[in-house]
This record gives C-alpha cells, sequence and structure tokens, in this order.
C-alpha cells in the first residue's frame, strides 16, 4: 500500500493518529464506543477481529496503559494500513494479522475479544464499492462463526463483546452461548431522546452462567444536535462506558 493512498484523520480529540483510505469502507463512531466497553485492565492482551484500519485497537490501548494483542483483518490493504497507525502512535505491544478470520489461528490466550462485525442484513441493497460491502453485509451464520473463532482463545471468565444493530441482538446472543459465553450484557446506544436504540454494545463473559442484563445505555446527540456530555466523554476525551 502507497504511503498516499491514506488520508489523515485524528481520534480522541486529536490523542491518536488515525489514517484511513479515502474510498471504500471508513470507521464510523461504533468501533470507539466498542473499545470504551472493553474492561481491560493494564498489561491485559485483547484480540479483535476485522480490525480494519485499527480503530477499536488505537482506542483501546490510548486508554489501557500496557496494552497487548492481536488485529485480525482480511483486506490488505486496510490491514497495512492498521499496521502504519500502530506505529505512528507508538503501540508497540500491537500487532495485525492478515488473513480470513475462519482461518487464522492467533496465538496464546486472550483476556478479551471484541468485534464489529458486517450486521447489515443480506437482503438489503448491496453498495457498489466491493470493500465497503465486504465490511457490512453479513452472511449466513456469521455471527456463530465470529463468535466461535473469537471465544476459543479466551481465558476462563475472558469477555467478548459485540458492537451491532439491535435487530440482530436475538442472532448475537445465540452465537455467544453457542460459543460458550454467557452471563450477557446489553448497553443500549440511544441517537437521541425517546428515539429506539439502533445500535447497541453486547457483552458476555467466556463461562457465564448468569442472566441477561440490560444497562440504562449511553444517550448520543442533545435533542438540539450535537453529541452529549457523556458521548463526548468517550469520543473525545477516551473515557470508558460504564458497562
Amino acid at each position: 500500500m502507497s504511503e498516499t493512498a491514506a488520508e489523515e484523520g485524528w481520534l480522541l480529540g486529536g490523542r491518536v493518529r488515525h489514517d484511513q483510505q479515502p474510498t471504500g469502507h471508513r470507521s464510523g463512531i461504533e468501533p470507539v464506543l466498542l473499545a470504551a466497553g472493553i474492561p481491560a485492565r493494564p498489561g491485559a492482551r485483547v484480540l479483535e477481529g476485522g480490525t480494519g484500519a485499527g480503530t477499536a485497537l488505537l482506542c483501546l490501548a490510548a486508554r489501557v496503559a500496557g496494552l497487548s494483542g492481536v488485529g485480525l483483518e482480511r483486506d490488505p490493504a486496510q490491514a497495512a494500513l492498521a499496521r502504519r497507525n500502530i506505529a505512528a502512535n507508538g503501540f508497540t505491544g500491537l500487532q495485525v494479522l492478515h488473513g480470513d478470520l475462519a482461518a487464522l489461528r492467533p496465538e496464546g490466550t486472550f483476556d478479551h475479544a471484541f468485534a464489529n462485525p458486517p450486521w447489515h442484513a443480506a437482503a438489503g441493497t448491496a453498495s457498489p464499492d466491493p470493500g465497503r460491502e465486504a465490511a457490512r453485509r453479513a452472511a449466513a451464520g456469521l455471527f456463530a462463526l465470529w463468535a466461535a473463532r473469537l471465544a476459543a482463545p479466551l481465558r476462563h471468565r475472558g469477555t467478548l463483546s459485540f458492537v451491532v444493530a439491535a435487530a440482530v441482538l436475538p442472532d448475537c446472543l445465540a452465537a455467544m452461548t453457542q460459543a460458550g459465553c454467557g452471563s450477557p450484557t446489553v448497553l443500549p446506544l440511544w441517537p437521541k431522546p425517546e428515539r429506539a436504540a439502533r445500535l447497541l454494545l453486547l457483552r458476555a463473559v467466556k463461562g457465564g452462567r448468569g442472566p441477561c442484563r440490560l444497562l440504562p445505555g449511553l444517550l448520543l446527540h442533545r435533542p438540539e444536535g450535537g453529541y452529549t456530555e457523556a458521548a463526548e466523554a468517550v469520543l473525545r476525551d477516551g473515557a470508558a462506558l460504564p458497562f
């Protein structure tokens, strides 16, 4: 990938360098919110599926000191860009493996695994951009595959987290249960007051047996526009979400 193939960008109020491809799939706020919900402590080892340009890994590493981890990415250009972003921020404990999540087997055990998997319905309108389409469209059995692959190297009581559309919550809960992860917790992401949550954060615990918990959630936007103070604390200041 050439040095001119990326567009300069920043995350967390300018604290994290985050270049992206000028066209094709580009990260939104979802992976930033996902990273804020990972209960990692200093020195933890983490695994991300579909890391893209490294958004979630970068935000998590900026918040948690001494973090180490692996990102899995099947798009070679995105994988190369994620490596550049990691190096630009000096996060020496992170690496990115290029390949399909179904085939990659990262070495060792992880404390936390997470992903912003494709969740758009297979019957929806396809994007004309192949990269964007691959990053958005959920094929049959995708959640079960991703949950199984990401849960496999987790230690006992490690966590598995997704950020997905509310519409696919039943499928994701079933996939996590099948992968041996229980005690699920759901954190809705409310777009505005009195609006239904379209997105949510879902976390389960490997070996967990507790009931499902539904948290109050995070209100993203004020009625008059702009992010709420709670959302700004996460998106600009790098605060953790009260999961």
